[in-house]
């Protein structure tokens, strides 16, 4: 029974993400921000939703390292649909036209994840309430990063034509604002699956919660990016996997304020450093791949994409082991 009820949440949610890269695009035509700026915003947003609500879930069970290995291991994934993206992809390397356009927003993931890895060595027990010094610091950091891509991103679609076709804003926003509500209400049946499923393979809490849960969480970055992609919003698809990479570190901060124990990153097991090194370094790779324009193909991947397929397994296997 437990399995049904996880492939029939992961369809739901499979479904529910293809209609948030559909109903983005209409937003992105309407409002003339851009795909690249709705990616980063409101697709990373509303996909990241899974990660956040399965986090304050953690916290409500008392399990910060979950939380922790949940937002974590979901920048590895991330990292590695740029891979999945460059396979699907193969006669047009759409990383490679929106190199430069996200090199900002690349740059401001890798300094978002490096402050979380910084936080959870420094070990700061500075409280403004209930809620750390250092969590606060993350949240405003994210909210400056927005501002940043918001001032430096171009905007061609400024002065471009809107289709007739394109539907209303409104069309738009509502079929949005219900696609994430059916994240919001279905993701907490499939983590609860996932954890009885957990329980049921004999696999420890710390591999699931750094890979099958992110996984798992992860499935709407995942749809919604190859949807944004089929549907030739290459901004949009790119912009959703380093703009979810610097929300989820936004996330990591926004749990605090649900965790009354004192130092949320404090209580954090050093250990998730791991995760959050191997994110790094493959967020770091897919954006020196991306803007040394490397054309060398090796089989049916390029060179940087298998890379980052490579320490990304690579780094499953070391969390296993661990």
């Amino acid at each position: 029974m437990v399995w049904l009820v996880f492939f029939a949440t992961a369809a739901v949610i499979t479904y529910a993400a293809s209609q948030l890269a559909r109903y983005g695009d209409i937003i992105a035509v309407r409002t003339r921000l851009g795909g690249m700026f709705i990616g980063i915003i409101l697709l990373a947003g509303a996909t990241s939703l899974p990660e956040v609500l399965t986090s304050i879930s953690s916290i409500n069970l008392g399990q910060p390292n979950l939380a922790a290995g949940n937002l974590l291991g979901s920048n590895m994934f991330n990292m590695f649909l740029l891979a999945v993206l460059d396979l699907v992809n193969r006669n047009e390397r759409i990383l490679r036209k929106a190199a430069l356009k996200h090199a900002l927003s690349g740059s401001l993931a890798i300094f978002l994840i490096a402050l979380v890895a910084f936080f959870i060595l420094a070990d700061l027990e500075v409280l403004l309430g209930w809620v750390g010094l250092d969590s606060l610091a993350l949240i405003a950091a994210y909210l400056v990063a927005l501002r940043l891509i918001q001032r430096n991103s171009s905007r061609p679609a400024e002065q471009a034509e809107i289709p007739a076709d394109t539907p209303p804003l409104w069309h738009g926003l509502v079929g949005f604002g219900l696609a994430a509500l059916v994240l919001i209400a279905v993701t907490p049946w499939m983590v609860e699956a996932a954890g009885e499923i957990a329980v049921i393979t004999g696999l420890g809490t710390t591999f699931i919660g750094t890979t099958l849960v992110a996984l798992v969480t992860s499935l709407p970055e995942l749809v919604t990016t190859l949807a944004a992609a089929k549907l030739g919003a290459d901004d949009m698809a790119i912009g959703n996997l380093f703009g979810s990479n610097m929300f989820n570190m936004f996330a990591l901060g926004l749990t605090d304020l649900f965790y009354t124990q004192g130092s949320f990153f404090a209580a954090i097991d050093p250990a998730f450093l791991l995760v959050g090194i191997l994110g790094l370094l493959m967020t770091g790779m897919a954006l020196i791949g991306n803007l040394a324009r490397l054309e060398r193909r090796f089989w049916v991947l390029e060179v940087d994409a298998l890379a980052l397929a490579l320490l990304y397994f690579g780094g499953m296997y070391l969390l296993y082991i661990q």
